[in-house]
């Protein structure tokens, strides 16, 4: 047996939210030990040198938003927000065969910056287009409680029952809920698909970005030296087998190699599955413990394929939705990291919501992904692919099914010294690298109002700008676009 550690604060979780919050509190003076179960910092964004090639590989490729506050603040405290690349005017690619399709943004004043790009979408008519309107001026004026009451409801059924064609659920609707919302559309919760939606059209000019190498470099080593520097720990490898109290109060945790922590206030930095495996019996009472077997983890395959030769100058493109493809998006890292532009194509693809590839092995995946990347670029069918690695994923996010936002928890539970962070609090954002921040940045918060100190960590989001910020103040007085509050949910379901 060992003498117990002692520290004021113990996170639980070396991921984005476990390291975010650790940042937040290194100038508390609370002292603050971080243990991850696994050898590597980062969680879900986590990158490592691969073998073979020794290049920067990741979990899987993942990008950035301008309109991240909260990722980009930890970036900058970390001094290394200039290794995001962004895509300029770009959005996002769409290819269907060999026909390119570019999303772009405009000078148009949100929310009409989109509407040049899709007006010239061979994929939709003029009607098509203009069918997605009135849902469009609906979302603008979504309130959280106007999110939370559309939680029940199936987006889907919601998107037709607002006047939506066919054709634009299908391509338009369909792939965004599986490449942002990570789910299909008919499983998806209309509430926090329309959520999303109201930012995606909510501000005239943002950008996307990718990480300049591994995504963990970006955040893992920076923040270890941060809490190291300021008198914290971080311990890799060290999983933990309880959360040690009672019925009312979390006095730390005990590792599997029996190692004792003992914490004024524990932070669960944990996925809800994980989290699940260390409640206690007498906590299930409480929400969201009781509710945690209901957040379903969304699984995918994140491939990639060193070529023998350059097949593109293409940064990410994505496939025009199919539910029978196997990859959703692509990126060519040798066309985004600093100084590879010489060397021949890293590719990459999610495959999102994996089911459809489950009983396929390592090379039948590649195959797969290699016969779809040859509908866009012909010449891969005819390159040599000299490295593969194929990553299963258990869990990109978890995934928003009608009634889940509505179950999403703040970070102060009812147990006493147990806090919450993860991209699944309830940050009013979609389940990602910015909600996971988010809500580190909220539990330092909250910590620091324990002991007498109110700060302000948290970065909030911008409202919405051009004729989208009009809509958003003084829409609420055009009554048609609030047509849905006619209809009781259960039409929906």
């Amino acid at each position: 047996m060992t003498e117990a550690m002692e520290t004021d604060v113990l996170v639980v979780g070396g991921g984005l939210a476990g390291l975010t919050a650790a940042v937040g509190l290194r100038e508390s003076g609370l002292r603050t030990i971080v243990v991850e179960s696994e050898d590597i910092l980062g969680g879900r964004a986590r990158s490592w040198t691969d073998e073979t090639t020794g290049d920067p590989v990741h979990i899987g490729p993942h990008i950035f938003m301008s309109e991240y506050p909260n990722m980009r603040k930890l970036l900058r405290e970390l001094g290394t927000e200039d290794r995001v690349v962004w895509n300029g005017n770009r959005f996002i690619l769409i290819v269907d065969g060999r026909t390119e399709i570019p999303i772009d943004f405009s000078d148009l004043p949100a929310p009409l910056h989109f509407a040049p790009s899709l007006n010239k979408d061979p994929r939709y008519t003029r009607a098509d287009v203009l069918s997605n309107v009135p849902l469009a001026l609906f979302s603008l004026q979504l309130t959280e409680e106007d999110v939370l009451r559309l939680d029940g409801v199936n987006a889907s059924a919601f998107m037709r029952s607002m006047g939506v064609t066919d054709r634009f659920v299908q391509g338009f609707w369909a792939f965004t809920s599986m490449a942002i919302m990570n789910v299909p559309l008919e499983l998806c919760s209309a509430g926090a698909l329309l959520r999303f939606y109201r930012r995606l059209i909510g501000h005239t000019r943002y950008q996307v970005g990718f990480a300049d190498g591994g995504l963990g470099d970006l955040f893992a080593p920076g923040a270890k030296s941060l809490i190291e520097e300021s008198g914290g720990q971080v311990l890799l490898g060290a999983r933990v087998r309880t959360l040690d109290g009672d019925a009312r109060r979390v006095t730390g945790a005990t590792l599997e190699d029996g190692r004792a922590i003992r914490a004024r206030y524990t932070v669960a930095a944990l996925p809800p599955d994980a989290l699940r495996c260390l409640s206690r019996r007498e906590w299930m009472r409480h929400a969201p413990f009781r509710d945690l077997s209901r957040f379903v983890p969304s699984p995918y395959v994140s491939t990639f394929l060193w070529f023998d030769r350059k097949l593109t100058h293409q940064r990410f493109w994505a496939r025009s939705y199919d539910p029978n493809d196997l990859s959703c998006d692509f990126y060519d890292l040798s066309n985004i990291h600093t100084g590879w532009q010489d060397r021949p194509s890293l590719i990459t693809t999610n495959c999102i919501w994996c089911h459809r590839a489950e009983g396929m092995d390592d090379e039948a995946i590649v195959a797969a992904t290699v016969r779809e990347l040859a509908d866009y670029i012909p010449e891969a069918a005819e390159a040599r692919v000299v490295h593969s690695v194929v990553n299963r994923i258990p869990m990109a996010i978890h995934c928003p099914f009608p009634g889940t936002e509505s179950l999403r928890p703040q970070v102060r539970t009812a147990i006493d010294g147990l806090f919450l962070a993860g991209d699944w609090i309830a940050t009013g954002l979609p389940s990602s690298m910015e909600s996971a921040c988010m809500a580190g940045w909220r539990v330092a918060e909250e910590v620091l109002a324990e002991e007498g100190r109110r700060e302000r960590l948290a970065v909030e989001h911008l409202e919405p700008d051009g004729m989208s910020g009009l809509l958003w103040r003084f829409g609420k007085r055009l009554p048609l676009t609030r047509l849905p509050r006619w209809i009781p949910p259960h039409r929906f379901a």
